[in-house]
């Protein structure tokens, strides 16, 4: 029986094609900045995003607390939403690598600018300094939830206004792209830096960048080595993101249409769905959640809980239709 793994878009291998890119990809030294393919993938990433400079980095942990680190300094609070990966998900790294605190704010992983405007801290001794606001989209935890575009562009009027850096934590930013028609250029606009992962929705087997103007990007770039993310013939790992920018971005459509049909099988089965699928991730409720683990690994299907009696699925390149109504056979099984 073949293993079906929903748990992540993270567990992708490359493809035959991606795998040949990768062999034939020309190599330098990138400390020393000579590495083609690498320079050639950060050019590209800017261009998308309409930034001046990007940089490729190994993960999106990496991205998000180096982008954290350049724009604050111990001891400031960063705002961010609900449940956001920077907070639970990359092992307490913004207190232990920056010093700052994180605060939630609103629900499900979005919030408005009249939150971020309550959640500054007064400019006095007593409080601690709110200097960043991050945005996380779409959203992990949330069930791939897409942050709309116009309350972004208020919460960055909000900061604004009010003195704060703005950084969007984009692993699935494409996921985005794809499901609203919204170029990145335009997702990215309102932000001093923005992250996107290579090595989820889009299938490379590692990496990630961050985009932004070059004077901040210097300082990312520092962070990096900082925290020993200086890499040497990597071109081989830029050229799976550049295949994978070149290749992978509109079939996430695919991913998207296959998340809606589960949703819809589940839903047919008695699970209770909720909230309705935007991009490629399917929430769904269980009564007892050990016992539906077990039965699932035994029917070689993968799918993870993210909280108590909620199990979160995810469709993505290895994953097709067929499969799709393969996990809802098993999944009938088991209820």
């Amino acid at each position: 029986m073949k293993t079906l793994d929903l748990r992540s878009d993270t567990v992708t291998r490359p493809t035959p094609a991606m795998r040949d890119a990768m062999v034939v990809a020309e190599v330098g030294d990138d400390v020393y900045f000579e590495d083609p393919t690498v320079n050639r993938l950060q050019a590209v990433a800017a261009e998308l995003l309409d930034k001046q400079a990007a940089l490729f980095v190994p993960s999106g942990t990496m991205a998000n607390q180096a982008a954290i680190a350049v724009h604050t300094r111990p001891g400031d609070v960063v705002l961010a939403g609900e449940n956001a990966h920077a907070l639970l998900y990359e092992g307490g790294a913004a207190s232990a690598l920056s010093g700052v605190q994180i605060q939630t704010l609103g629900s499900g992983g979005l919030f408005d600018a009249g939150a971020v405007l309550a959640a500054i801290h007064p400019d006095e001794q007593h409080y601690a300094p709110t200097t960043l606001v991050t945005v996380e989209n779409t959203h992990n935890v949330a069930g791939g939830v897409v942050f709309p575009l116009d309350e972004i562009r208020a919460i960055a009027d909000a900061a604004r206004e009010r003195g704060l850096a703005l950084h969007m934590d984009g692993a699935r930013l494409f996921n985005a792209v794809v499901a609203t028609g919204i170029p990145a250029r335009e997702w990215a606009e309102p932000f001093d830096t923005i992250a996107f992962c290579l090595s989820k929705g889009l299938g490379a087997p590692v990496g990630s960048m961050v985009c932004g103007d070059e004077a901040t990007l210097r300082r990312v770039h520092r962070m990096r080595k900082r925290l020993g993310g200086g890499m040497r013939q990597v071109g081989m790992l830029a050229a799976a993101g550049l295949h994978a920018l070149e290749h992978h971005v509109a079939r996430l459509a695919d991913d998207h249409a296959n998340a809606t049909r589960l949703a819809a099988g589940l839903r047919e089965l008695g699970f209770r769905v909720e909230p309705e699928p935007e991009t490629n991730m399917v929430l769904f409720h269980v009564d007892d959640e050990m016992a539906f683990l077990r039965a699932t690994r035994e029917r070689d299907l993968l799918v993870n809980p993210i909280r108590a009696h909620t199990f979160r699925a995810v469709t993505h390149l290895d994953v097709s239709a067929e499969d799709v109504e393969d996990a809802l056979e098993r999944i009938g099984q088991v209820a």
